[in-house]
C-alpha cells in the first residue's frame, strides 16, 4: 500500500483499461455491430494504457511490474493487435475486396508479432502468463498465412497466377510452422486454445488444397514463372486500429457532470471548522423557522379552528342550509355502519364475545377441577398409606405452574369481561341511533327533523346567516394564504445552504491574516449569521399583522354567531334538528370505537382459546397419570398387607374394623 496520489491516479487509470477490454470481450463476434463496438473498445483500452505509461513515468514511488513500461507497452500492443482483428472479421463480414482484406491482416499480424516480443522481455517472465506467448506467436502466423492466402487470392482474380503460387506457397509454409507450435505445445504444455489451434488447422487445410489446385493449374495451362518469396513485393499495411484516449480520462475535469461522470467526489469536502458552522446555523434556523414562526402560525390555525368547533360551525349553518338530506360526513358515515354489519353485526360481536368469555371461563374451570380432584385423591392417599407415599410427590409442588396459568389466564379473562362490559354500555347508550343508522338512508332521512314544511324567511335571520357564511369563507381564504406561507418558510428554509457564505468568510478572514497559518473558531463567522438569519427575522410583522387579523376576525364571528343563536331560538325545530345530527354523529364515533374494540375482542379470544384448550388437555393429563399412580400405590400396598401374618384381631380393633366395614359413598370404590 503506497500513500501517493500518483500511484492511486495510475492504478485507477489501469483499472479503466481493463475495464475497457472486458467491454470489448463481452461483444459478439459474429455481427458488425458488435465487432464495430469492441473494435472501439480496444482502441480506448489501448489509448488509456498508452496514456498510463506517461503518467506512470511520473510516478515517483516505485511501481509494480504490472504497471512497468514493458509490460504497458506489451498490453498496449495486445489491445492493437485485438482491436485490428476486430477490423478483420468485419471486413469478412462485409465482403471487403481480397487485397484490402490481406492489408488488413499483414497489420494484425505485425502487431500480435510486436505484442509477443514484448511479452517475452525477460523482465515479464513473472507476470505474463505462460500462455501467451505461444498464443500471440500462434495469432502472428495464423494472420501472416491469411494476409499471404487473401493476396493470393487477388492474384488469381487478376490472372497473376505465377504470384498466386508463390504466394499460396509462403501461406503453407506459414501454416506449416503454426501446426509444428500446436504439436509441440499439445505434446508438452496444453497452452493453445482448443479454438485457436481449430482455426489452425482448418486453414491449413484450405491453403494447402488452393496451393495444389494453383501448382497444377499454373503446371499445366497457364506456365506463369512462379518468382521466389525473397523476391514477392510486401503487402502494405491497412493500419486501422490506432490508440485512442476517451476525452473522460484525458481530460476528466471538463466532464465532472451529473450527466456524464457525475459531480466530484470531493466538492463538498470542506474544513472541519465549516461543518461545525454550518451545523451551528442550522441549529439557530430551525430554532427560529420551527420553534418560533411555524409553530406560532400553525398554533394560530389551530386555535381559529378550535374557536369554530365552539361555536358549532359551520355545522350549525348546514343543518339550516341543508334542511333536506343529511350532512355527508353522517352520510359517510350510515354506509359505513351498514356494510360492517350495521346494528345487528355489532350486537352479534358483543354476544360472541360473551359467549367466547364464558366458554374460555368454562375451560379453565374444568382443568381447575381436574387438578382440585387430584389434590383431594392424593391427601385421601397419603391419609391411608403414608408410607407407600413418601417418595411421591406433593400434588401442590406439582400443580404450581399449572395453577399460576390458570391465574393468569382469568385475569386475562376478567379484563376482557370488563371491557367487554364497558362496550356493551356503550352500545346500549347509543342502541336506538345505531339502530336508525343501520336503516336505509331514506329512513334515516325521515327520522332526521327537516325545515322543509316550516321554511326560515325571516329577513333579519337570513341577513345574520349571509354575514356568518362571508366571516365563514374569510376565514378559509385566510388559513389557505396562510398555509401558502408556511409552505414559502419550509421551502426557504430548506434552500437555504450557507456553507458557501462560510467558506467566503474563511477565505476573507485568511486573506486579512498575516500567518500562514489560521485557527478559526466559531464566534468568527457571528457576522454571517446574522446577516443569514435577518431574512427570516422579518417575517415576525407578519406574524403579528396576521394575529391581529384573525383576533379581529373570530370577534365578528362570535359576534354574528351570537346574533345568529338568538334568532334561531325562536326555531325549535331547527334546535331539534341539530340535536339529532349531533346525536347521529357521536353514535357513528362509538360505533366504530366499539367495532374496533370487538373485531379486536374477537381475535383475542380466537388466540386465548386454543392455549386455555392446551392447559386443559395439560391438567386432565396430569390428574390421569396421578390417578394411575395412586392405582398402583394402593395395589401395592393392599398385596403387602395381605402377605403379613394375621394376629388376632384385639377387641378394640375387631371394634375398629367393624366400623371400617361400613361401606363409605366418600372412599372410592
Amino acid at each position: 500500500t503506497l500513500q501517493d496520489l500518483n500511484f492511486e491516479r495510475v492504478a485507477v487509470l489501469f483499472n479503466i483499461a481493463a475495464a475497457y477490454s472486458q467491454l470489448a470481450g463481452r461483444e459478439s463476434r459474429t455481427d458488425k455491430e458488435g465487432l464495430t463496438k469492441a473494435f472501439g473498445a480496444l482502441q480506448n483500452a489501448a489509448g488509456v494504457f498508452s496514456h498510463l505509461a506517461n503518467h506512470a513515468a511520473e510516478c515517483p514511488a516505485p511501481l509494480t511490474l504490472d504497471l512497468s513500461s514493458p509490460m504497458l507497452t506489451a498490453l498496449e500492443t495486445l489491445m492493437l493487435a485485438q482491436a485490428q482483428e476486430c477490423a478483420w472479421h468485419r471486413a469478412i463480414l462485409s465482403h471487403m475486396k481480397d487485397a484490402n482484406v490481406a492489408r488488413i491482416a499483414v497489420h494484425a499480424a505485425d502487431l500480435y508479432a510486436r505484442a509477443a516480443e514484448c511479452a517475452a522481455h525477460p523482465s515479464l517472465a513473472a507476470t505474463v502468463p505462460p500462455a501467451w506467448p505461444d498464443a500471440l506467436r500462434m495469432k502472428h502466423l495464423y494472420y501472416a498465412a491469411e494476409a499471404q492466402y487473401r493476396r493470393a487470392q487477388d492474384c488469381l482474380a487478376n490472372a497473376r497466377y505465377g504470384e498466386e503460387v508463390a504466394r499460396l506457397l509462403a501461406a503453407r509454409e506459414l501454416c506449416t510452422r503454426a501446426a509444428e507450435l500446436v504439436a509441440q505445445d499439445a505434446r508438452w504444455a496444453g497452452r493453445v486454445g482448443a479454438s485457436l489451434a481449430g482455426a489452425a488447422r482448418a486453414q491449413q487445410s484450405l491453403v494447402s488444397g488452393n496451393c495444389d489446385r494453383a501448382v497444377r493449374d499454373n503446371d499445366v495451362i497457364y506456365l506463369d514463372p512462379v518468382p521466389s518469396a525473397s523476391s514477392l513485393p510486401a503487402i502494405a499495411p491497412y493500419k486501422l486500429a490506432q490508440p485512442t484516449v476517451p476525452d473522460s480520462v484525458e481530460n476528466p475535469g471538463a466532464h465532472l457532470r451529473d450527466d456524464d461522470l457525475g459531480p466530484p467526489l470531493f466538492r463538498a469536502l470542506v474544513p472541519f471548522v465549516i461543518h461545525q458552522a454550518a451545523s451551528l446555523y442550522e441549529d439557530r434556523k430551525d430554532q427560529l423557522v420551527a420553534n418560533s414562526l411555524v409553530k406560532t402560525l400553525d398554533e394560530m390555525t389551530a386555535d381559529c379552528e378550535s374557536v369554530l368547533a365552539s361555536l358549532n360551525l359551520p355545522h350549525a349553518l348546514d343543518a339550516i342550509q341543508k334542511p333536506v338530506g343529511l350532512p355527508p360526513a353522517i352520510l359517510v358515515g350510515a354506509d359505513e355502519i351498514r356494510s360492517d354489519g350495521g346494528y345487528a353485526g355489532l350486537k352479534y360481536l358483543l354476544d360472541s364475545a360473551d359467549r367466547s368469555n364464558a366458554n374460555a371461563t368454562g375451560l379453565l374451570n374444568a382443568a381447575e377441577a381436574a387438578l382440585t380432584e387430584e389434590a383431594r385423591e392424593d391427601q385421601l392417599l397419603r391419609a391411608r398409606a403414608p408410607e407407600s407415599c413418601t417418595a411421591r410427590p406433593l400434588s401442590s409442588d406439582l400443580t404450581h405452574g399449572l395453577r399460576s396459568q390458570i391465574a393468569d389466564y382469568r385475569a386475562r379473562l376478567q379484563a376482557a369481561r370488563t371491557s367487554d362490559a364497558t362496550m356493551r354500555a356503550a352500545f346500549n347508550q347509543w342502541e336506538p341511533f345505531l339502530a336508525a343508522l343501520s336503516s336505509p338512508r331514506e329512513e334515516l332521512e325521515r327520522i332526521v327533523p327537516s325545515t322543509t314544511v316550516n321554511p326560515i324567511t325571516d329577513p333579519h335571520h337570513c341577513r345574520i346567516v349571509e354575514r356568518l357564511h362571508q366571516y365563514l369563507a374569510e376565514v378559509e381564504i385566510m388559513k389557505r394564504e396562510r398555509l401558502k406561507s408556511v409552505e414559502k418558510l419550509k421551502r426557504l428554509a430548506a434552500e437555504d445552504d450557507v456553507t458557501p457564505a462560510l467558506n467566503e468568510e474563511m477565505q476573507r478572514l485568511a486573506a486579512q491574516s498575516s500567518t500562514p497559518i489560521m485557527h478559526f473558531e466559531l464566534h468568527q463567522f457571528e457576522d454571517v449569521f446574522a446577516q443569514r438569519l435577518d431574512k427570516y427575522t422579518s417575517w415576525k410583522p407578519y406574524i403579528s399583522e396576521e394575529q391581529e387579523a384573525q383576533s379581529e376576525l373570530l370577534d365578528s364571528i362570535r359576534e354574528a354567531n351570537q346574533a345568529f343563536l338568538i334568532a334561531r331560538s325562536s326555531h325549535p325545530l331547527l334546535q331539534k334538528r341539530e340535536q339529532a345530527l349531533s346525536n347521529l354523529e357521536q353514535a357513528i364515533a362509538a360505533y366504530r370505537q366499539i367495532s374496533f374494540n370487538m373485531h379486536d375482542g374477537s381475535n383475542f379470544y380466537a388466540s386465548l382459546e386454543p392455549e386455555i384448550m392446551s392447559l386443559k388437555t395439560q391438567c386432565i393429563d396430569f390428574a390421569a397419570s396421578r390417578h394411575l399412580e395412586a392405582d398402583d400405590i394402593r395395589s401395592t400396598s393392599q398385596h403387602t398387607q395381605l402377605n403379613q401374618p394375621q394376629q388376632p384381631p384385639q377387641p378394640q380393633q375387631q371394634q375398629q374394623q367393624q366400623q371400617n366395614s361400613v361401606w363409605d359413598p366418600s372412599m372410592p370404590l
